[in-house]
């Protein structure tokens, strides 16, 4: 049986360096525990860096571009001409996420996947051009399977070139007009779970929007019934982002590469990945929960507890480029804060 580059084994934790933070922590001025998730999110992190005094330093974000042939069925309160546009505004530095990478002083690198409106040569764009946007999954497979190929391939290059620049973790972002009716489906048919728990208002439908959205979705599960595993899941009802999501997800934690998931497009992607390749979960940290019905269950099925609940519904790789500094500031707790002894204040007990 052949086996594919996903199912290699992924990066081992380091246990030691877990614990030297563990202990570390337990010297520290502080009483235990007093800083809550934080204080358990640190050997996390040391696991993932192999370092007992851990740093989440650089950071790379890449922002993975697609339309959905979903769109037609009018799922969407903006035309997919915007996803090609968006494009132009992340190079440009306009959008929220080129925003923020800015003041992370994070690199940040937009791949176009292929849009239904065709753009460019944009400079500092990457385009891959694996078809204007995928089919309509509501009345065929949503691409062919060596698309999917493909557009994983796209996710694990972005990947290795940001192990290949020392990065020390990774944000996935997305882009896609009708991308959160393709996350609902696939998370429906992933999780076998009704429409109306999972689809909700994506980029602002309105109650009657919403409806016509779980109906298609419905429709579309209906017509792809059968037995497939994930990955023919992600052929029948994905898109180009998401699977390349995947394939980061996948490419980082093989590389030994901290991850920092979004919202719930790419924690569906995630979903995918940890179905994929289950060693993949102790490489992901969840940046909020967002304000997507559906984000919930995906949480709950990879066992996740996000950093923020903010009500974000924007993507990009906004909320998890915004959780960032709570990340640095816990590296700093941790590695800066003197121990009870350097203090010279008497512990509990003392």
């Amino acid at each position: 049986m052949t086996e594919h580059w996903w199912q290699a084994p992924c990066h081992g934790l380091d246990e030691a360096a877990r614990q030297a933070a563990v202990q570390r922590d337990a010297q520290l001025t502080k009483p235990g525990g007093a800083l809550g998730r934080i204080d358990a999110l640190v050997p996390q992190l040391a696991a993932m860096r192999g370092q007992g005094r851990p740093g989440v330093d650089p950071v790379w974000i890449s922002i993975f571009a697609g339309d959905h042939g979903v769109a037609a069925e009018g799922v969407s309160a903006f035309p997919q001409s915007v996803t090609g546009q968006m494009l132009a505004n992340f190079v440009s530095g306009g959008a929220a996420i080129s925003v923020l990478a800015r003041q992370l002083g994070a690199r940040l690198e937009v791949i176009d996947l292929g849009t239904a409106t065709p753009v460019g040569p944009l400079p500092g764009v990457r385009h891959l051009a694996l078809g204007t946007g995928t089919e309509n999954f509501a009345t065929g497979p949503a691409m062919s399977m060596d698309v999917c190929l493909q557009a994983m391939q796209a996710g694990r290059d972005s990947a290795l070139r940001a192990h290949a620049e020392q990065s020390a973790l990774f944000i996935g972002g997305e882009m896609g007009i009708g991308n959160t009716t393709t996350a609902a489906a696939l998370a429906c048919a992933l999780l076998g779970c009704e429409p109306h728990r999972l689809a909700g208002p994506g980029t602002g439908l309105d109650a009657q929007g919403v409806a016509h959205k779980r109906a298609v979705i419905e429709r579309a599960l209906a017509f792809h019934a059968g037995p497939h595993d994930t990955l023919g899941w992600m052929q029948r009802l994905g898109g180009f982002e998401l699977a390349a999501l995947t394939g980061a997800y996948l490419a980082c934690a093989q590389q030994g590469t901290s991850m920092l998931v979004d919202g719930f497009i790419c924690s569906v992607a995630a979903l995918c990945a940890v179905r994929l390749n289950p060693g993949c979960r102790d490489w992901l940290l969840f940046a909020h929960r967002s304000a997507e019905p559906g984000h919930l269950a995906v949480l709950e099925a990879l066992d996740a507890e996000p950093l923020l609940d903010l009500g974000l519904r924007l993507g990009e790789g906004s909320g998890a480029a915004l959780a960032v500094p709570l990340l640095r500031l816990a590296c700093a707790l941790h590695n800066g804060m003197a121990t009870f002894a350097e203090a010279a204040v008497a512990r509990q007990g003392e």
